[in-house]
């Protein structure tokens, strides 16, 4: 019974305001005052409920009967819940501490591929959401949607795409982590979208007082929040851990939101970029989701996967491979992260020769030599 189901995972009060029957071919409700009296006596008594009442067909006597079934009964109790990350579109997601990594789809995303840019700016919509059915059906739980693009109305194309997604049952079923630099376009894409959605992403930026604004609305909404850590690369593990902790505190203690519905995204940065200070960005991003989980319980932790592999765009046999091997290392902290569903290898099918470059960037010799427990290899997820 959905009443039951309900009363169990609410962490609020339930209420039920049944109707006297369904209607007869007059429209009239035929379920006598007694009878509901039943019904209403067994929810009550099955602890589902804290509140009753009656609607459609009910009268005076209905809701005297009523009355009377339940005194003396005390009300439900909301339940001690454990603190999920829960998400949804048409369906929930739930991340419990058994629950894999999840993948972000990335695809719909203007910046990061030239297919859907292209076919956004040409106003091809039903073509562009077939790249988003393409991402569910490589195993995306979450679908990424970016416009920001100079050349776009940003805000009208977010809008017109997600009413487009809204009205397909095999997307929509996806929780959407709507994706902008510019909040009036978050805003606009929150009122778009059922179920529990993600906002992605606010940062501190333009001040604590501006952040403090935006976490507010967001929460309002009801949706989850991406906290980005930086407003300009800040690769030192030290800041973005510090940054991190600090948007920890005022989400938490400030703006009431629950330690389950903040994701850190502590940016993920290219590395084998030719500049020696980039050497050890995958290190330090590990070293600190490490960190940050320590210290921010309850939180997640996510990112662009695809970043860490900028320097070789054009060759996707290598940056596959780097996000395999960086997942692999990576996976153990991280709980989501923005990557193109159904292309990433698994870590151990990467030519062994391949892996071992990679491994040189990821983790620079000197470094793996000097301190090989900064990394600590987890099973590799799928």
């Amino acid at each position: 019974m959905y009443l039951e189901d309900l009363s169990a995972i609410a962490n609020c009060y339930v209420s039920a305001y049944p109707n006297a029957g369904l209607p007869n071919e007059f429209g009239e409700y035929d379920q006598t005052a007694e009878q509901m009296r039943e019904y209403i006596r067994d929810f009550a008594k099955s602890g589902f409920v804290n509140l009753i009442g009656g609607c459609c067909g009910t009268t005076p006597a209905h809701i005297q009967l009523m009355a009377e079934a339940v005194e003396g009964l005390p009300p439900r109790q909301i339940p001690a819940l454990p603190g999920y990350t829960m998400l949804s579109g048409m369906e929930p997601l739930i991340i419990r501490p058994d629950t894999n990594f999840v993948n972000v789809g990335e695809r719909t995303n203007v910046t990061g591929s030239r297919k859907f840019a292209r076919l956004i700016k040409s106003g091809d919509l039903n073509e562009a959401l077939s790249v988003a059915q393409h991402q569910v059906e490589g195993g995306a739980q979450i679908l990424d949607v970016n416009m920001d693009e100079g050349l776009l109305d940003s805000k009208k194309a977010m809008v017109d795409f997600l009413h487009l997604v809204m009205s397909e049952p095999d997307i929509a079923k996806l929780p959407i982590m709507i994706d902008s630099s510019k909040f009036e376009v978050i805003e606009a894409g929150l009122q778009c979208v059922q179920g529990k959605c993600i906002v992605n992403s606010i940062s501190m930026k333009e001040g604590e007082a501006e952040f403090i604004r935006q976490a507010k609305l967001v929460r309002r909404y009801g949706a989850a929040v991406v906290m980005d850590s930086t407003s300009r690369p800040i690769d030192t593990v030290e800041r973005k851990v510090s940054i991190c902790v600090r948007a920890y505190k005022i989400l938490t203690e400030q703006v009431g939101f629950k330690p389950e519905d903040i994701i850190f995204d502590p940016n993920i940065f290219a590395v084998a970029t030719g500049i020696e200070e980039h050497n050890e960005y995958a290190l330090n991003f590990i070293d600190a989701t490490r960190e940050i989980k320590a210290r921010c319980p309850g939180a997640k932790i996510s990112g662009g996967v695809s970043n860490i592999s900028f320097s070789f765009r054009g060759n996707d046999k290598v940056r596959d491979a780097m996000h395999s091997a960086f997942l692999y290392h990576a996976i153990q902290w991280m709980d989501m992260g923005i990557v193109n569903a159904g292309m990433v290898e698994v870590y151990e099918e990467i030519p062994k020769d391949l892996l071992e470059r990679v491994e040189d960037a990821l983790q620079p010799p000197p470094r793996r030599h000097r301190a090989p427990h900064r990394i600590r290899r987890a099973p590799q997820r799928r």
